[in-house]
């Protein structure tokens, strides 16, 4: 049952492999009131929130959606992922290695996305890329700070302007060379040509993550079991959440281009549930997706909504057309829906414990409510 939303009385207080190092000389290298029970109101400041098979969401109207079709913007897109590989793989190169590579991804903030803190020895660091602004910005405990301009450059130029600023804060820039998850991709330093950068579409698209990450957080909150943070991925360039049952899976296959497969068998080590979104690359238009790992034969025929979700047999996944959640009267309702149904495939095909993983969405303010088991 679905809930418009309408005004409410205020509601009473709640509580409170080789390595690309930059030197002087030269570059080498290679390689998301009131709380009651699942099916009621949820009652926030004064709005009763629209509640979808369980999950809430603030309805929104498709103008805080832009429009971010992929064919006029696929060769900045290109390069904003060749780009994000520089700067992930800085953070990647200097952090311990956290499950399923959770250590080496960028979060979406206001004005972009951010590699958060890194810590070399005593010193903290982040690098963001500004989309408002149109900078490349590294900021340092120590008080320092450097920048450059996000324009047309090739990847080899973007890496070189990368390094001189990490060292220009005080720490040694060293990466490895090679694309991640790439065909046929050749090292960042031999990438020469001079790549395009259209500044709206790239503001255009961080005001679609700005949306999605949002709704993708909201969604996270109904899962009490291991989730993942909202985090983009820059080896497929993608923004994803996952949920795990909490049961070991079997062994992945691995054979993802220009990965190591012992990095893949770790990423899907455990039994999963990963709904995301991808910018367009590989699928011609800006998609969100879910799949499960291990999928069973019955997940792909499993009924999911809206109607225009559909089963992709060659990726494996449930597709979604951004586009048809940005015509949406309710975006974040019709997101919502796809992400649910399509986790629930998940869950019961792959038998999961749901009595004790799942919960209502998450409140502002309101403590989640725990009894004696």
């Amino acid at each position: 049952m679905r809930y418009q939303a309408a005004p409410l009385p205020e509601p009473a207080p709640l509580l409170g492999g080789a390595l690309l190092e930059r030197n002087p000389t030269q570059q080498i290298g290679r390689g998301i009131g009131a709380l009651s029970r699942r099916g009621r109101f949820w009652r926030i400041v004064g709005w009763r929130v629209a509640l979808i098979d369980g999950i809430c969401a603030m309805p929104k109207t498709p103008s805080v959606w832009p429009d971010i079709p992929y064919p006029e913007w696929r060769e900045t897109c290109a390069a904003l992922h060749l780009w994000a590989q520089i700067v992930g793989k800085f953070r990647f190169a200097n952090t311990p290695w956290e499950n399923h590579s959770w250590h080496a991804t960028f979060y979406v903030v206001p004005r972009g996305l951010s590699t958060g803190p890194i810590y070399i020895g005593p010193m903290a660091l982040a690098l963001d890329f500004d989309f408002i602004d149109q900078q490349l910005r590294i900021e340092a405990s120590n008080g320092k700070a450097a920048s450059f301009a996000l324009e047309s450059m090739s990847v080899a130029t973007f890496l070189e302007r990368v390094g001189a600023c990490v060292e220009a804060v005080g720490a040694r820039f060293a990466i490895d060379g090679m694309p991640n998850e790439i065909a046929g991709a050749v090292c960042f330093n031999q990438d020469v040509a001079v790549r395009p950068y259209d500044v709206d579409a790239v503001r255009r698209f961080h005001g679609a993550l700005l949306q999605i990450d949002r709704v993708l957080k909201q969604f996270r909150t109904s899962f009490l079991g291991k989730a993942s943070p909202v985090h983009l991925f820059w080896g497929s360039f993608d923004l994803a959440v996952t949920r795990f049952s909490g049961r070991r899976a079997p062994l992945h296959p691995g054979g993802i281009p220009n990965l190591p497969d012992a990095v893949t068998r770790e990423a899907y080590s455990h039994q999963e549930s990963s709904a995301g979104f991808w910018a367009g690359e590989g699928v011609g238009e800006p998609m969100f997706y879910s799949y499960a790992y291990p999928a069973t034969t019955e997940f792909g025929t499993s009924p999911v909504t809206p109607s225009e979700a559909y089963w992709d047999a060659k990726l494996g996944e449930f597709l979604l057309p951004y586009r048809i959640v940005r015509a949406s009267p309710d975006p974040d309702a019709t997101l919502l829906q796809f992400l649910q149904s399509t986790y629930e495939a998940a869950a019961v095909t792959g038998a999961w414990d749901r009595r004790d993983l799942e919960f209502a969405p998450g409140v502002a303010r309101v403590p989640r409510s725990v009894t004696a088991p």
